[in-house]
């Protein structure tokens, strides 16, 4: 069931009605009734894949009561062992089998030894990467003894399926989001006027920004050794616009349906485009997923803790593992490496932690600022340049094609959807100080509405019609 689909349309009302008038005062009721929701809604995409949901809970609700109820450090980390093993195990064999298999056969055959390879037509359960993060989360913090356990498997099950943030995050940590199936929720009409403006900025960015760019972009990186450098870097500029469009669009629709049933996720991005180094870039892109990194895999290695050697070794891993995780391709490792080396001079040579908005208290960025901000985006664009083509190769030819005589001629095509670019940019730098670009809860109520039905008529106008799928819900 797609967040941009008239399926959920007419789910979230019903849903959200049923909650606050069966469920009112009544913590178990509504979790029971949100865990039937979820269950329903991720069974619309196929109810065989809902059952590794199932398992993932029953493993790990079971794996944190015996992890807190023993004191013996053998036990408890073959408990966790366990808990690794079944969600990671249940992972990699959807995710990585047959990436594994055709290296294999790949690697053997550039040695001269053919090997007749058994793949398996696997069918990517969608979600699979986002709730097994969030799951795992939930075991490694009771082991480090940061989380105690809770006793109420409704609540559990509930908080690993939870359906806003179910198929593409944000990847809510136990100690944050399982608290909360806990405390009684009342409604609240602030924050639900609040969820509901923040979906329709997360539909206005799917569905007419992203949608919009995705055929020039798809034009583009099909036919790029047949067009010029100006169109070609106009692809990956369209590309990195629909990217974050598609993605932080599915985060804000996520957040805002949360806060209609009294939940409070975490900020998924924050202006990331508008970052003056790569580390403030990591603190604003896919925030959920690049702090469980940093918590439960740099940390681990060792952090900043260590020697600058060390540090530029756990960086460098951290980021090729984030890399894999986004898919069974070497074009993501590629790209998770490449933000690894981007980090190098600032490990060696230090840098400023910056921890204000670009231009604060100001319209216009400084010139530092500026070239600051240029030179993060163009590392960010070769990068996802990597991310977008099919193979390393198409990525390095791609970019050999950028970089030709013909990059200073003026594009004969694809120029029309500069203008979704220019303007998403323009309104989100305007707004760059709230949390999502659409706070304007302090506008005057006269252009407040008007935003709002501006924004209801460009979607109704100008969405492409037949629901788009999300870019992410193949990671």
């Amino acid at each position: 069931m797609l967040f941009n689909s008239i399926q959920f349309a007419l789910f979230l009302p019903v849903v959200f009605a049923a909650y606050w008038l069966i469920g009112r005062r009544n913590i178990r009721l509504q979790n029971l009734f949100l865990l039937a929701a979820s269950y329903y809604f991720y069974g619309c995409w196929s109810w065989k894949f809902l059952l590794l949901i199932v398992v993932s809970s029953v493993v790990d609700f079971v794996v944190g009561q015996l992890m807190h109820d023993t004191e013996k450090p053998l036990r408890r980390k073959l408990l966790l062992a366990m808990s690794l093993a079944t969600n990671l195990g249940i992972l990699g064999f959807f995710k990585y089998y047959n990436f594994f298999i055709e290296s294999f056969v790949e690697l053997f055959a550039g040695m001269g030894v053919a090997l007749n390879p058994f793949t398996l037509q696997i069918v990517l359960p969608v979600g699979i990467s986002f709730y097994t993060f969030q799951t795992l989360s939930y075991t490694i913090d009771i082991y480090r003894r940061q989380l105690t356990p809770t006793r109420d498997p409704i609540a559990f099950f509930a908080f690993v399926a939870f359906f806003p943030q179910l198929v593409a995050g944000p990847i809510e940590r136990a100690k944050s989001l399982l608290p909360q199936f806990h405390r009684e929720r009342n409604f609240d009409e602030a924050t639900a006027t609040e969820g509901m403006r923040q979906i329709l900025w997360g539909l206005f960015k799917k569905m007419v920004i992203a949608d919009n760019l995705a055929p020039a972009v798809d034009g583009i990186f099909t036919n790029y050794g047949e067009l010029s450098g100006s169109v070609l870097a106009l692809g990956i500029l369209y590309f990195a616009i629909q990217i974050y469009c598609d993605f932080s669009g599915y985060s804000d629709i996520a957040i805002g349906t949360a806060k209609l049933f009294g939940f409070r996720l975490m900020t998924n991005f924050s202006y990331p485009y508008f970052s003056r180094d790569i580390g403030e870039f990591w603190r604003r892109w896919h925030i959920s997923l690049s702090t469980w990194f940093r918590d439960y895999v740099y940390i681990p290695l060792g952090g900043s803790r260590a020697s600058k050697g060390r540090q530029f070794f756990n960086i460098f891993v951290t980021f090729a593992v984030s890399g894999f995780w986004h898919g069974a391709n070497w074009t993501f490792i590629a790209w998770g490496v490449l933000h690894g080396l981007f980090y190098l001079p600032f490990i060696f040579l230090g840098r400023k932690k910056y921890g204000n908005i670009a231009a604060e208290n100001r319209l216009l960025p400084s010139l530092g600022e500026a070239g600051a901000i240029a030179a993060t985006f163009a590392l960010v664009l070769l990068a996802w340049t990597f991310f977008r083509t099919p193979t390393v190769t198409d990525a390095f030819m791609y970019i050999g094609g950028i970089f030709d005589t013909s990059l200073f001629s003026i594009p004969s095509d694809y120029r029309l959807p500069i203008v979704y670019v220019v303007g998403i940019l323009v309104f989100e730098w305007l707004q760059r100080h709230k949390v999502f670009a659409l706070d304007i809860a302090s506008w005057h109520v006269v252009l407040r509405w008007g935003m709002y039905l501006l924004l209801v008529y460009l979607i109704l106008f100008l969405g492409t019609g037949k629901p788009q799928s999300f870019i992410y819900f193949q990671f």
